[in-house]
């Protein structure tokens, strides 16, 4: 077992498996090496299998497909995604996702590097009627603020995960509560305290939280906050 300090992030890992119990960014998880492209596998399920990618300046992954649906969330730098047999490009920068439906050929290009996480869905999904396969959205301008009110909406949901936008009004905030599953949450617009067993962090946009499955959790916005949700039940 290791345990490794690095600012605000600590990284233990026991038996190869990468337990994240504060703030932390995906980039300095699976950094931008030159020249090279490395994948890094979240160890969060099987089912979905979600995996860390970046890839360094002027590198290019050939295109491929899966039998299931794929989604894509860019983290850091920015590249093209090229897609189906005609080979058409899709900018990709931090905060924004591609879903890529099954048997589509996908590959990836960029020339300043670029950070990513793929997941790779189960055969069954229901995705939000608002978002069109093939295209790149701003997560953060898919759902709006309520007034005194914390607002959420599906992406993509399966038996054994689901991927949510949320909300919050300034003040609001969620009570300690715990998940069934392991969790990342992805803070994409606003500043936050996250309570987790008995501690508080502050959670700013571009920076990431992992819950553990059972682990006591709380969310209170300190300004108008809005993040993502990846819950992984299995």
């Amino acid at each position: 077992m290791y345990i490794v300090e690095k600012g605000n992030n600590r990284f233990r890992n026991i038996q190869g498996v990468t337990i994240l119990n504060q703030i932390f960014k995906i980039e300095d998880l699976r950094p931008i090496r030159s020249g090279m492209t490395v994948s890094r596998d979240s160890k969060l399920g099987i089912t979905n299998k979600v995996t860390y990618f970046s890839m360094g300046d002027d590198t290019s992954i050939s295109q491929e497909s899966y039998d299931r649906m794929t989604m894509y969330i860019g983290a850091a730098g920015c590249g093209e995604f090229i897609i189906g047999e005609n080979q058409s490009t899709v900018p990709m920068e931090p905060g924004q996702v591609l879903i890529v439906p099954s048997k589509t050929l996908c590959g990836m290009q960029t020339s300043t590097g670029m950070v990513y996480t793929e997941i790779i869905l189960e055969k069954e999904n229901i995705m939000n009627k608002n978002i069109k396969a093939n295209e790149v959205f701003a997560l953060k301008d898919l759902i709006s603020y309520e007034e005194s009110s914390i607002a959420n909406m599906d992406v993509v949901s399966n038996p054994t995960m689901k991927y949510v936008l949320m909300a919050f009004d300034a003040g609001t905030g969620l009570t300690p509560h715990r998940a069934p599953g392991n969790a990342i949450v992805f803070a994409l617009e606003g500043k936050a305290t996250i309570g987790y067993e008995g501690k508080d962090y502050e959670l700013n946009a571009g920076e990431c939280f992992h819950f553990e499955k059972n682990g006591l959790h709380s969310v209170t916005a300190n300004e108008k906050f809005k993040m993502a949700l990846l819950l992984v039940l299995e």
